[in-house]
């Protein structure tokens, strides 16, 4: 069994785990998630990849850091791992908020990155429309945080899937449950207020992967096609939700080992 290990940033503890041996891979868990998400891909990415999941701030085994988590904040804390374990370049790949978080490093220690796959994420800011959805979960996660948690988990899959996938879902629930009610609003207010990071798509000097779900439920599957025109972003497109990581589980780690095969 890998072992947590983890280091003090900004009076924060930011836990981590790291296996393998090869060119870094970090992979980032979205919002109400932590590293078990990555459960199924750790043993066989870690084969040939040194694979090192970290839990965001307020999320899993890392503390949250104040009452609004920025997506730069979190690209802080994961440079801080890098810099601990005096790692100079990694390929990051990051789910949904992961994403976000991923794209925030891009920009701020760009010399850092080797690659990076974006998977049911976007580069595009929050529509005031997503905003003012925002604002409405930090006001439900306050007034009923286990229904809001179980809520938000379920409706992360496509319809089909919340029938089919009921163990799954039930333990991305569990795991989601201990996401402590600090961690959930500062993350809610720190997506709210990230930047929009389109460009880094049209000239990254590095290879770039964009994983969506044709039925994704939080981003509209033409909406975010639109970012990819004219850049050299590979698309892979599933046909279920926001959850290809449980969803397409299979397909999704052929398509990072495919996508790191050619991060030289």
């Amino acid at each position: 069994m890998p072992h947590w290990k983890t280091i003090v940033h900004k009076n924060t503890t930011i836990s981590y785990q790291d296996q393998g041996k090869g060119t870094v891979v970090i992979l980032l868990h979205g919002f109400l998630e932590n590293s078990h998400m990555w459960d199924a891909f750790v043993p066989e990415l870690s084969k040939k990849y040194r694979v090192i999941t970290i839990d965001l701030l307020g999320h899993g085994k890392t503390e949250p850091m104040g009452y609004v988590q920025t997506m730069e904040d979190n690209a802080d804390a994961v440079y801080a791992v890098l810099s601990s374990l005096r790692i100079r370049r990694a390929v990051l790949a990051g789910h949904s908020m992961g994403g976000y978080v991923a794209l925030a490093f891009a920009e701020l220690y760009p010399d850092a990155v080797k690659g990076i796959a974006l998977i049911n994420s976007t580069s595009l800011a929050d529509s005031d429309e997503r905003k003012a959805n925002r604002d409405r979960a930090i006001k439900a996660v306050k007034q009923d945080y286990s229904c809001f948690v179980r809520l938000s988990v379920a409706n992360l899959f496509s319809e089909e899937n919340r029938e089919k996938l009921t163990q799954e879902i039930e333990s991305v629930k569990q795991q989601a449950l201990k996401t402590p009610l600090q961690g959930i609003v500062a993350s809610l207010e720190g997506m709210k207020i990230r930047k929009d990071r389109e460009v880094l798509l049209h000239f990254a000097p590095y290879p770039m992967l964009l994983v969506l779900g044709k039925k994704d439920p939080v981003l509209n599957y033409a909406d975010q096609l639109d970012q990819i025109e004219n850049t050299n972003v590979q698309l892979i497109t599933f046909p279920d939700g926001h959850m290809s990581p449980i969803e397409n589980e299979s397909a999704l780690l052929k398509a990072l080992i495919l996508f790191l095969k050619e991060i030289r």
